[in-house]
């Protein structure tokens, strides 16, 4: 029995999601190490060669002593449940560390402009979102209360044509001479009857209108509830 599965019988692998993580690792590792070298050689102004020689020799040794470490550690490691081979810990290793663009402090102006910009559009979709509702609703009611009138006005017209017509001279004047019909009486009564008919919902048309406009109220009192 080869040493990983005795390993990997004793204790559980050490699961990464993905390479980053390794790399991650690594340059962590990395850093930490560099911090300790500038603590142990400062940079110092003016200092002659060999210093340089000495710790770019000391920082390779540190360099080689980690590649070594996480070689070593690589059969207790997994990534996304694969094993861990040696191109993972060189590519992680010669991962170059992210560069970033220099604070630029006109774009930090421009974003915070575009941000106070988005938000004056966010106040102004709210505030068509209150207004416009019951700016619709008022519109259409004036629409209805201006067809109702236009209606109420042309029955009145209508209703005092007939009732002039039903009001002028006799029979013969007003039908100009002509002789009466076979069934003059019939059409007289249903001519009356309508003329009634008209009169009444002359009388009815108020009680209408006002049915309308508690409509209208009701539906603005809805409409300004919902905001």
């Amino acid at each position: 029995m080869d040493s990983e599965s005795v390993v990997s019988q004793v204790q559980r692998k050490i699961e990464l999601q993905s390479p980053e993580d390794l790399a991650y690792l690594v340059a962590n590792v990395r850093t930490a190490a560099a911090a300790r070298l500038d603590e142990a050689f400062p940079h110092v102004e003016g200092h002659d060669g060999r210093e340089d020689e000495l710790r770019t020799r000391i920082e390779a040794l540190v360099n080689q002593y980690i590649d070594r470490t996480f070689a070593l550690a690589a059969p207790n490691l997994s990534i996304n449940g694969l094993p861990v081979s040696g191109a993972h810990i060189r590519s992680s290793s010669s991962a170059e560390e992210p560069a970033y663009e220099p604070f630029d402090a006109r774009k930090r102006i421009r974003i915070a402009e575009l941000v106070t910009a988005e938000e004056k559009l966010l106040e102004d979709v709210a505030a068509l979102k209150r207004s416009i509702p019951a700016a619709a609703a008022a519109a259409h009611a004036a629409r209805l209360r201006d067809a109702m009138q236009r209606d109420e006005d042309a029955l009145q017209q209508r209703v005092a044509r007939v009732t002039a017509a039903a009001g002028d001279g006799d029979d013969a004047a007003k039908l100009g001479g002509v002789a009466p019909l076979d069934r003059q009486d019939g059409v007289e009564a249903g001519f009356r009857a309508a003329v009634d008919a008209l009169g009444r919902l002359k009388r009815d048309m108020p009680a209408i209108v006002a049915k309308m406009e508690r409509a209208r109220v009701a539906g603005e009192y809805v409409v300004t509830e919902g905001r």
